[in-house]
């Protein structure tokens, strides 16, 4: 079987959700995290490799609340684990830490964390949003193709599908081509919320059908190489520092869709949507706990999911 990893971004700092660690909150029956369905799925779905992004400082909390639980699970299936840290200093040669900078510089520099520990393709995902199985299915496949080594895949969400009754959410609103099947641009958007006729971002009505990135990509690699999209995106880190940096030096961020997106509209890579009707949900704020609870006990009553989450796997 060809190998496949996921990436998981569990370095976020959780500051709308109110303080402590929202990617450790439990949500499940058995006190499961969000990442334990992410994990299962992305297992069932084929992916034989996991690498964890963390930060050093919630190692501990981290590895006793979901990385030993994980790492017995995947030692029974033959299932690598691995974990690499996202840190502030880690900036590109030649540039230095501006001073009083507190937090690390985004999704973009997390994937970097991981790049000596990827020699195949992989996917990434954010460790506290639900994706469903479908999503992951889709990926896996698409992944164990041969694609162009600029080719890019993303699991398209419907925009209404992917929001919060307890504030704003930021999603990148993709535009598509007139085949409906690739991406043509990302524009990263931020307060989007529920309205009484639809979805808007400060007062701009949003298609509520729009295809949103989730930041769940695809990268593919052939023949064994390490995937040129990490050497692309180290190139796009150094640029970043070289332009953005210097005007925002306390707040820029370098995210990858808005990465992705610059690559599109310069023509250097193409995006496939790999559409999902998934309904996303994830802990974005306190208030939105109680809800993730009710939907995964729903998706256990309706038989997605056993009560004993690993168990169908070990069962193989």
């Amino acid at each position: 079987m060809k190998k496949t990893t996921l990436l998981i971004m569990a370095a976020g700092l959780g500051s709308r959700f109110g303080g402590g660690i929202k990617q450790l909150e439990p949500v499940g029956v058995n006190d499961e995290i969000i990442m334990d369905y992410s994990i299962h799925d992305a297992i069932q779905a084929g992916f034989n490799k996991i690498v964890f992004i963390i930060r050093n400082d919630i190692e501990k909390d981290f590895r006793d609340r979901i990385g030993d639980r994980v790492e017995s699970v995947c030692s029974q299936l033959n299932i690598e684990v691995a974990y690499c840290f996202q840190k502030l200093d880690a900036v590109p040669a030649g540039m230095e830490l501006p001073v009083q900078r507190t937090k690390p510089w985004g999704t973009g520099q997390a994937v970097l964390a991981a790049k000596a520990l990827i020699n195949e393709p992989f996917a990434v995902i954010n460790a506290d949003d639900y994706y469903g199985k479908e999503s992951f299915k889709k990926m896996h496949d698409w992944l164990v193709m041969d694609h162009e080594d600029t080719a890019i895949a993303m699991a398209g969400f419907i925009l209404k599908n992917t929001l919060s009754d307890n504030g704003g959410v930021t999603r990148g609103i993709c535009q598509i081509s007139d085949g409906h099947t690739h991406i043509t641009d990302v524009i990263e958007t931020s307060n989007i919320v529920k309205n009484a006729t639809g979805v808007e971002s400060d007062g701009k009505r949003l298609d509520p059908d729009s295809y949103v990135s989730m930041n769940f990509w695809g990268f593919p690699a052939n023949r064994g190489n390490k995937p040129v999209y990490l050497n692309i995106l180290e190139q796009g880190f150094t640029e970043f520092f070289q332009t953005a940096v210097p005007d925002n030096p306390l707040k820029a961020e370098f995210l990858l869709p808005i990465h992705i997106g610059e690559l599109l509209r310069n023509g250097k890579c193409t995006v496939k949507v790999l559409e999902t009707r998934e309904h996303w949900f994830g802990v974005t704020y306190k208030q939105d706990k109680p809800v993730v609870v009710n939907n995964f006990r729903n998706l256990i009553h309706s038989g997605v999911y056993s009560e004993d989450l690993y168990s169908d796997l070990r069962m193989k």
